[in-house]
């Protein structure tokens, strides 16, 4: 009965030890929401300025070689572990984990109920604190991710399956679902 009792405390303490208040979930969602803007921004200037340098022919070769790197520059400079994912993968190294994928259908699942995406805090089982927010799909990247011979070139799209044999994420429109930040705190 002792044992029994010392069990029961020791679940009751576990299971509060993974809980966040309503405040510390809006402390976390206003430091997620600023770390992925933050990143969102270091990638999109990098892209932009090699639009501008050669146009997908430049950024494409880029963006897959760079990206990466810059997210873990600013995944080290935050102390976080930042990580772009989606259902319909360029790069197999950004595969979503099952609760990653698990909210990217949640969210497919409320935008097709017209209902309102928002960002999601909340923690694991060994305590970390998670951000993930919807990634909506902006005019500008409809060059590489837009439907091919309507936003996308053939060449462009030459040039992107060279790279990504396996690419799946092509096909979007702008204001789609694109994917989710995925921000773990350590």
């Amino acid at each position: 009965m002792k044992n029994l009792l010392i069990a029961m405390v020791f679940m009751a303490l576990a299971a509060c030890g993974n809980s966040i208040t309503d405040k510390q979930k809006q402390e976390y969602a206003t430091k997620g929401n600023e770390i992925s803007q933050a990143t969102f921004k270091a990638l999109s200037e990098k892209l932009t300025e090699q639009m501008k340098l050669g146009g997908p022919a430049q950024a494409i070769p880029f963006c897959n070689v760079e990206a990466l790197p810059l997210t873990q520059q600013l995944s080290d400079q935050y102390d976080v572990t930042i990580k772009r994912t989606s259902d319909k993968l360029r790069n197999p190294t950004n595969k979503p984990s099952l609760r990653e994928l698990e909210i990217i259908n949640n969210y497919h699942k409320l935008i097709s109920e017209k209902k309102e995406i928002t960002p999601i805090v909340e923690v694991d089982n060994n305590n970390n604190k998670h951000y993930y927010a919807p990634i909506l799909l902006k005019a500008n990247c409809l060059a590489c991710h837009g439907k091919v011979d309507e936003f996308v070139t053939v060449k462009t799209d030459s040039i992107i399956k060279s790279l990504y044999p396996n690419d799946k994420a092509v096909g979007y429109n702008e204001g789609d679902l694109r994917g989710i930040w995925s921000i773990t705190f350590e």
